[in-house]
């Protein structure tokens, strides 16, 4: 069963929080374990250019997506993109949702023409759904991150609508 995608609310910040909150999804992302509420509170308030979605099944969010369109007027043609899938629903089909739908957003609503984010280049899962989605590495950063006590690099991916 798909999950169905739709713009976050504020109902919704405790289980975003819970879903970063897991060893996995932390370890994946730039986010620290022991996050205070207040933190993804702010995930939460308007913002210029920013669309939260988030995906949920059966009345339970389990995933998020952030796609942000930058604000300078010389880069309004671009998008940075973050998401998270809950541990349990990894593999699933549940990134591919979100990415579908912001994807669908970019190309069609708004207008975008470069959509960018950043993966660990030790995120294999993430890096073939990205891949499927016509993302392709632009850069690898050296030692971009601290994980697990070491620094890993990361991948700076992004996916180009030429047809804009």
């Amino acid at each position: 069963m798909l999950p169905l995608i739709r713009h976050a609310e504020p109902a919704d910040i405790a289980a975003v929080k819970a879903i970063y909150d897991t060893p996995l999804v932390y370890a994946n992302t730039l986010q620290l374990p022991f996050q205070p509420m207040a933190k993804w509170q702010s995930l939460f308030e308007p913002q210029a250019g920013f669309y939260n979605l988030v995906a949920e099944l059966e009345g339970e969010v389990i995933g998020q997506l952030g796609l942000q369109v930058m604000q300078n007027p010389r880069r309004r043609h671009a998008a940075d993109i973050g998401m998270a899938v809950a541990e349990a629903y990894q593999g699933q089909g549940v990134g591919s949702s979100l990415l579908r739908a912001a994807l669908d957003l970019a190309d069609n609503w708004l207008a975008l023409r470069r959509i960018e984010l950043l993966v660990y280049s030790n995120n294999d899962s993430a890096i073939a759904l990205y891949e499927r989605f016509g993302f392709e590495v632009e850069a690898e950063l050296t030692d971009y991150a601290f994980q697990y006590g070491n620094y890993i690099n990361a991948l700076q991916m992004v996916r180009i609508n030429a047809d804009l």
